[in-house]
């Protein structure tokens, strides 16, 4: 029989857990399994997943320097159900690298928060004996066109890092793109290339168990666990020597409370001792962000910057 107390509780609004989230969630990583967007988002889900009380999927989609799996998201439901976890420049460059793109990221993506930044180990395939970085230029100066190096795709952060590296030392590098960054180093573990620039959470236990020979790393500081490696500073290279910074972005038009919500779980996520832990376990830094506006300007700021450098190398038409 259904009462008036009945009748009342069943009018009451579902608790909010229930009524943002009524299914599994999908973080699509736009590369191949094994790399730093991938490592990174198996870390996270099994803790959002727990934030939210469904399951955490993570897919990978990978190709076309992260954009495929970019725009899946940018055409997927806007439910706040589908996330997508990659580095940022990837998907900022490409707009002015690659033809045929056909989302925005700024009108069909929206962001929640930053994830992490990682500085790059410049690593070289062991069959090489540089013992420097002053060595491996000196080859490239002879032997024009002489070195591969591999890419986590066109457009890609380390494709963008690595032609900044080539144009600033005036060197011919070949510059070969894969579908992502563990495609990349097995590449240069193999020795089918010569080097990379890649995200310390792939790189380093490569470099660590003497895989690959790493000859300079980015950022300020030397890394703790290559403390006789050199920083690209410390060698008088340029400032945009940079690293990989991943974020996590949504469909735009998801419901603004889920965005919310998902921000807040994730910024706690990433100041969880154990996250930060594990990320910094891999060279990497936990960078929650303290709102979502901050990732906006960030991302229109470094949009533009990449677009002026591609322009100016004319990168876009090679």
């Amino acid at each position: 029989m259904i009462t008036a107390a009945t009748l009342t509780l069943s009018l009451l609004p579902l608790p909010a857990q229930a009524q943002e989230f009524r299914g599994p969630v999908r973080i699509v990583v736009p590369f191949a399994p094994g790399g730093t967007s991938d490592i990174l988002a198996r870390h996270i889900a099994p803790r959002l997943s727990d934030e939210i009380g469904q399951p955490v999927i993570v897919e990978n989609k990978a190709g076309a320097g992260g954009n495929i799996g970019a725009d899946f998201v940018a055409k997927a439901a806007p439910n706040g159900h589908t996330l997508l976890l990659s580095d940022l420049t990837a998907l900022l460059a490409a707009p002015s690298v690659l033809s045929g793109i056909s989302y925005d990221i700024e009108t069909d993506l929206e962001p929640v928060t930053m994830v992490s930044y990682s500085p790059y180990v410049l690593g070289v395939a062991r069959r090489h004996t540089f013992s420097s970085f002053d060595e491996l230029v000196d080859y490239s100066r002879e032997n024009p066109g002489g070195l591969s190096v591999a890419t986590s795709g066109v457009g890609a952060n380390n494709h963008i890092t690595s032609e900044r590296l080539s144009h600033g030392l005036d060197l011919d590098w070949n510059i070969i793109a894969y579908r992502g960054g563990s495609d990349a180093t097995r590449a240069v573990v193999s020795g089918e290339t010569d080097m990379l620039l890649n995200g310390t959470t792939a790189s380093l236990p490569f470099a660590l168990s003497g895989q690959m020979t790493p000859l300079a790393v980015t950022g300020e500081e030397r890394l703790p666990e290559l403390p006789d490696t050199p920083t690209f500073r410390e060698l008088g290279l340029p400032g945009e020597m940079d690293g990989t910074y991943q974020a996590i972005l949504i469909t735009a038009g998801s419901p603004p409370e889920i965005i919310d919500r998902l921000h807040r779980a994730l910024v706690e996520i990433l100041d969880e001792e154990e996250i930060r832990g594990r990320i910094a376990e891999q060279g990497g830094i936990a960078t929650p962000s303290s709102s979502r506006e901050e990732v906006s300007e960030w991302m229109k700021a470094q949009k533009s910057e990449l677009a002026s450098f591609i322009e100016e190398s004319q990168l876009a038409e090679r």
